[in-house]
């Protein structure tokens, strides 16, 4: 936090959003995301060689899975704010600057998990294990990468005086500088909910939820997965109901907001469907054993 002459406290923002290294624009954004990525591969690579998966399997169906979850997470934005690239004096071409900011993450999720799928496939990995093992990696990318936003001075609520109030800067994109006013200081456009670290903070005790929970009860089966669904969507409805930049909206309500309801839905409905065909299997496999038992003691010798 940070304190302006008159000692009150607000968030900083950023004034500087993208580096410039000669031809090579190197967006803050970008980076955050590619960490978030980085430190995802990591912990999947531990979990599923932890499941008897191999270090190499790891980075086989993740080299898939990325690229296919970076196109449905653009795909995903650009069809849900479409007016920002095809409106009337939009330039329709900004809809490949991905490096400028905007990933739908259910389109990455959507799109990622079918390249996950034919990247396990492809390498003889269990599909359940690997979603299961990449889960809590996803909640750690999605915490990083939201700080790309702060970078951005976006992804901001509503107006507010609390003591942990974010400052936003009027940016130019074309320089990734914020404007400046003829005095020469960053224009500030107000101080709002930071609801991009709510996110980032509700995602990473999401993580460490998942990883005590997969531990302590060992639930797998593809429900590790489902209860990331579960876990991220109860959160992002409320961040959803808080954000006050601009969105298209259904019945009233942003359309982010809908979709985290209906999934939260699912990722329930899927963990509960899954946890009881999991303990369905291990009471027919603990029947089977069980008369496995009986036999052996009927064919023993009796005495007498």
């Amino acid at each position: 936090m940070n304190a302006n002459a008159s000692t009150e406290m607000f968030i900083p923002s950023p004034t500087l959003s993208a580096l410039q290294l000669g031809p090579v624009t190197i967006t803050f954004y970008a980076l955050c995301i590619l960490t978030g990525i980085i430190l995802a591969a990591w912990l999947t690579n531990r979990r599923l060689t932890a499941r008897g998966g191999t270090p190499g399997q790891t980075l086989d169906v993740i080299i898939w899975a990325v690229p296919f979850g970076i196109i449905g997470g653009r795909l995903y934005h650009v069809i849900s704010d479409y007016q920002l690239y095809f409106a009337a004096g939009k330039n329709p071409w900004n809809a490949l600057r991905i490096w400028d900011g905007g990933l739908g993450i259910w389109g990455a999720v959507a799109l990622g998990a079918v390249g996950a799928y034919i990247g396990c496939r492809r390498h003889h990995v269990s599909f359940a294990a690997f979603v299961d093992s990449a889960a809590p990696g996803l909640l750690l990318a999605q915490a990083v990468g939201r700080w790309g936003n702060w970078f951005n001075n976006e992804l901001y609520g509503d107006p507010t005086t609390a003591p942990w109030k974010l400052q936003i800067h009027s940016m130019d994109p074309s320089t990734g500088r914020a404007v400046l006013d003829p005095a020469g200081a960053p224009v500030v456009l107000g101080y709002f909910q930071p609801t991009f670290l709510y996110e980032s903070l509700w995602c990473l005790a999401g993580a460490a939820v998942l990883l005590v929970i997969d531990r302590r009860f060992k639930i797998g089966a593809g429900s590790v997965f489902a209860l990331y669904v579960a876990v991220y969507t109860a959160g992002r409805f409320f961040f959803e109901l808080m954000r006050s930049d601009y969105a298209n909206t259904l019945l009233g309500l942003r359309v982010n907001t809908w979709v985290s309801g209906i999934l939260f839905i699912g990722g329930v409905l899927m963990f509960l469907h899954l946890r009881g065909r999991a303990r369905s299997a291990t009471g027919r496999d603990n029947a089977r054993a069980g008369e496995r038992d009986r036999s052996d003691t009927d064919m023993e010798p009796r005495s007498g």
